[in-house]
């Protein structure tokens, strides 16, 4: 006899035999019904569990490539990347400069359109990354806040990760010629009289906050999947997420 059958046998004797009403009664087997097929007391293991967030942490990159590598996917986003202060101090004196009034427009464009072009590269990185992740608490982690794994992965290879995505990101600047945008605009400024000389570096800063806008997208995956059961889309995430789902 199946399950279903057996507890819906045990309601409706219950059901005559204390004289229990209609509508008591249908909200009893609704409850009942409801709790059918969800996940059984069998404890999760950390392999699973570290297996589950690993793919909830790639679906993510998934999408944070696809959505930052596309044209403007920086730009004209929350993640657009501005020029750092000690760069803007620059842009500021060379707006009343010939030729240099829109400085600060045309860089913020190219530095933006060359972390969409590496974004196009960022996924090997990234998931490589994550493959060669090792959970000690992954049940920890899953108990915790919403971007506990994204938190993670970000504390384990944020600095590996800016130094295999340097190159990139130098390959990117100059193919969108912002490296050789940016020298020309600081020779301008070096010979303005009485000024101190600067010669800020963009690859670093660029690099920086490219990553940190994939790791903005990979969080907000990762929130979904733990809140939506609808983004859990195989059984192990169903499994895993399914069962801190709050009741």
């Amino acid at each position: 006899m199946k399950i279903s059958h057996f507890l819906y046998s045990i309601i409706l004797f219950i059901a005559v035999t204390t004289n229990l009403d209609g509508q008591n009664l249908k909200s009893i087997l609704e409850k009942a019904k409801s709790g059918l097929g969800k996940t059984t007391g069998v404890p999760l293991t950390n392999q699973e569990v570290g297996n589950a967030l690993k793919e909830a942490l790639e679906l993510g990159v998934g999408e944070a490539v696809k959505n930052l590598s596309a044209t403007d996917g920086y730009h004209a986003s929350i993640y657009k990347i501005l020029l750092p202060e000690e760069a803007k101090k620059v842009t500021d004196k060379l707006k009343n400069i010939p030729g240099f009034n829109k400085v600060e427009a045309e860089l913020v464009l190219r530095l933006n359109r060359a972390a969409e072009l590496a974004a196009k590269e960022a996924g090997p990185i990234f998931l490589q990354a994550i493959k060669e992740l090792s959970f000690q608490d992954a049940i920890g982690l899953l108990r915790g806040n919403e971007d506990a794994a994204t938190r993670f992965l970000e504390s384990k290879t944020d600095t590996a990760l800016i130094a295999k995505f340097l190159p990139v990101i130098a390959k990117s600047l100059d193919e969108v010629n912002a490296r050789t945008y940016w020298r020309d605009a600081v020779t301008a400024y070096n010979k303005i009289p009485l000024i101190n000389k600067v010669n800020p570096e963009l690859d670093k800063y660029v690099t920086e906050k490219s990553i940190d806008g994939m790791f903005a997208l990979v969080q907000v995956k990762e929130k979904k999947i733990r809140t939506d059961v609808s983004a859990r889309t195989s059984d192990l995430l169903k499994k895993v997420f399914g069962s801190q789902q709050k009741k």
